[in-house]
């Protein structure tokens, strides 16, 4: 069975706004890896079309080799795109969802294949809600943002967390690597 990770960038105070931070080389690096490491990733509609920046890239690229050498990974990679607005996408690697978020995830993970990446913090909050996720990794960058929108924003039940590794980056952000614990 395929792994589910959830992979997000926020700030010490919790929120998730990429607006705050500015990934350097290492952390696009870093992202371009885990999105080797991965099949599919799934988005709902705002990260998505935030994410259509990427494929612009592709297209023309800036002449900075970190920026470029992700923009090819993620225009390459596939998606799956969750959103009740959206009635078509024209990202040549994107795809609706033609199914219900559980439903999706529950085929998506009996699939052979690499593990399955999830970036958005909308689609991590439902899928958390499900028990689905298999792995939390948390890129904390060293920004108080002030405001924003919070990662785990309306959770009712509470919920450990197992710690099973942590990267540093020279630029001050901390990746931490969880596994539920649902013992």
């Amino acid at each position: 069975m395929r792994k589910l990770i959830a992979a997000i960038n926020m700030t010490v105070d919790g929120f998730c706004d990429h607006t705050a931070i500015t990934p350097d080389d290492e952390i696009h690096q870093h992202y371009a890896d885990l999105l080797h490491s991965t099949d599919i990733v799934l988005y709902g509609r705002i990260t998505y079309q935030l994410m259509e920046f990427w494929r612009t890239l592709a297209e023309n690229p800036s002449g900075e080799k970190s920026m470029d050498d992700f923009a090819i990974v993620m225009d390459e990679t596939p998606k799956i795109v969750f959103s009740h607005t959206l009635k078509k996408v024209d990202w040549k690697s994107a795809k609706l969802a033609n199914r219900v978020l559980e439903e999706e995830v529950l085929e998506l993970k009996k699939q052979t294949g690499k593990d399955i990446l999830v970036g958005s913090r909308s689609i991590i909050m439902q899928l958390m809600k499900l028990n689905l996720i298999d792995e939390f990794q948390l890129c904390i960058h060293p920004v108080v943002a002030g405001g924003g929108l919070p990662l785990f924003e309306n959770v009712n039940d509470r919920s450990v967390l197992k710690l099973i590794k942590s990267k540093t980056f020279r630029g001050g952000a901390v990746a931490l690597y969880y596994e539920p614990n649902n013992n």
